[in-house]
């Protein structure tokens, strides 16, 4: 009877304790600030528990801080492709963005007040799926990864198909390289487009490189995550850093384009302005300027990701007018150019460099697959679409035009044909549709770095924004080429995304299940890399250089 008393005892205090950590769950639910402290608290308790022989055998341990930036794979998931599901009863069920939870930035349910929540909202920055924090230590030889947040992160959506994935793929790599293409072939000559075809391979093997330093730790998602795990906060700061300049230059890049191209339509335009004469080209780049920026005000850019899907139609669209131009209008094709020019072929080199530079996105693509183990074919057709157009654009565009090929093949297509007229308007309007999605993961990380409180204003996000859209004015005034832009922006930061830190991440990451041969493909790989990046960056800079002269 004693022994029937003492488990009875026993079954009701553990009903108790049950019941406790019922309501403790319970509460924590309600109330999401208490949950964060408890989790901090044990977060950091584990960690210094776990960490502690590591520590007792002199090996350096990274403190677990939030790193920066959090908001890198929301905003750039809004360059993806979205999907469109139906289902039975009704005529369209949803429309939604591979990852529309974090597509809609800040956006409130209370329409009234919606001008007033911040661009991007604290609570959006915590439910981020990127690991707020990676803690690396070395023990007993090899790296160890473990990720943590201050509360429980939902899976990553896996929504994406085979066919979307290709679609983001080419979406992302068929850009405005395109156009440049044939000045390519004149600068560096025929055989110049053996280093394209090189650079194809070269970007889809570190694209692969990627797969496998995301495959190397279950946290990893985005390219900043890989960039932490190799080197630390230092290597996340560094990588996040260099991307968003990638994508800044773009906007840059966009801003001359639709000049350039307005100016080839209306190029008797000029005006006065304070004394000073202000040519065609500087008003249509402030247009363009005051066009794109309330697109950048937009608190749901889901509409702009789905007018950006017509990227590739646009750029099929432009092959179709050129080729149309050289046949049908008759303007025929001429044998020209030299066989290989040695003198300007490390300029041709960037230019060639920056068609193949999607590493910012190929994670975010990865980790979004329903299928990720069919990634590598992903970029594999992806590349050889994109391959055979910028080859095709490049021969048919210097065998029309010649030696008189300008850096956009757009501006040298006569502009009383029609196809021309469809092809430059393309050229304007294409880059108007993608400027908000471009420039909106540089605007997020900066707001990320806004204190909390009144700092994350709406108003504040607006000065941010606008601020992001007049700088890239200024700098396409000051830099007004084309041409000598996307070379340096393709021998220096695309050939660091792309092409060097893609190796030795996974040289650091996974040097341990290498083999020789890996790994000596690899250290190739990087040397081709940095000699590239030295050798177009000083060409394409000279270049710059001697306009000014």
């Amino acid at each position: 009877m004693v022994i029937n008393k003492a488990k009875i005892k026993e079954e009701t205090m553990k009903r108790d304790e049950d019941l406790g950590r019922d309501r403790g769950d319970e509460f924590q639910t309600d109330d999401e600030e208490n949950q964060a402290e408890r989790a901090c608290e044990s977060h950091y308790d584990t960690e210094s528990d776990y960490s502690s022989p590591a520590h007792n055998s002199n090996n350096s341990i990274e403190a677990a801080i939030p790193s920066w930036p959090q908001s890198y794979r929301g905003s750039i998931d809004m360059l993806g492709t979205p999907s469109i599901s139906f289902s039975k009863g009704s005529n369209v069920a949803g429309i939604t963005n591979s990852l529309s939870s974090l597509c809609k930035i800040g956006q409130g349910s209370d329409s009234a007040s919606s001008l007033s929540k911040p661009l991007i909202s604290q609570r959006s920055l915590d439910n981020e799926e990127v690991p707020t924090s990676t803690l690396p230590f070395k023990l007993s030889g090899s790296y160890h990864f473990r990720f943590s947040s201050v509360e429980e992160l939902p899976p990553p959506h896996k929504e994406s198909s085979f066919a979307q994935a290709v679609l983001n793929g080419i979406n992302i790599l068929c850009g405005i390289g395109l156009l440049t293409t044939p000045y390519a072939v004149k600068e560096g000559g025929w055989l110049s487009l053996s280093i394209l075809l090189l650079f194809g391979i070269v970007c889809c093997y570190t694209g692969a490189l990627l797969k496998k330093c995301l495959e190397s730790s279950p946290g990893l998602r985005t390219y900043p995550d890989i960039g932490q795990a190799a080197f630390g906060v230092a290597g996340r700061l560094l990588i996040s850093t260099l991307l968003y300049f990638e994508l800044y230059a773009a906007c840059v890049e966009y801003i001359i384009m639709m000049s350039d191209n307005l100016s080839t339509l209306f190029p008797d335009t000029f005006m006065s302005f304070s004394g000073e004469q202000l040519d065609s080209h500087q008003i249509f780049a402030f247009i363009a300027t005051i066009v794109v920026l309330p697109t950048v005000w937009l608190r749901d850019l889901s509409l702009l990701s789905y007018l950006s899907v017509g990227g590739v139609g646009a750029s099929i669209l432009m092959v179709v007018c050129l080729l149309w131009v050289g046949v049908v209008n008759e303007v025929g094709f001429h044998q020209t150019g030299v066989a290989l020019d040695l003198s300007n072929l490390p300029f041709a080199v960037g230019i060639y460099g920056y068609g193949f530079a999607g590493h910012a996105v190929f994670p975010n693509i990865y980790s979004s697959m329903k299928e990720p183990s069919s990634f590598t074919l992903v970029l594999i057709i992806s590349f050889t679409f994109c391959w055979f157009m910028y080859t095709a654009v490049a021969i048919s565009g210097f065998l029309i035009f010649g030696d008189s090929i300008k850096s956009q093949f757009t501006l040298n297509m006569p502009v009383q044909l029609t196809a021309s007229k469809l092809a430059v308007w393309t050229a304007v309007v294409n880059p108007m549709t993608k400027y908000a999605l471009t420039i909106a993961p540089v605007a997020m990380s900066l707001e990320e770095l806004m204190p909390s409180g009144r700092l994350r204003s709406y108003s504040v996000s607006l000065i941010i924004r606008t601020t992001l859209v007049v700088s890239t004015l200024i700098v396409a005034q000051t830099f007004p080429y084309f041409g000598f832009v996307m070379a340096f922006i393709g021998s220096s930061l695309a050939m660091i995304v792309a092409v060097i830190f893609p190796c030795t991440c996974y040289l650091c990451l996974l040097h341990e299940r290498l083999t020789k041969l890996q790994i000596a493909a690899c250290i190739v790989t990087i040397g081709v890399g940095v000699l590239t990046a030295c050798v177009g960056t000083y060409s394409s800079v000279a270049r710059m250089a001697n306009k000014f002269s």
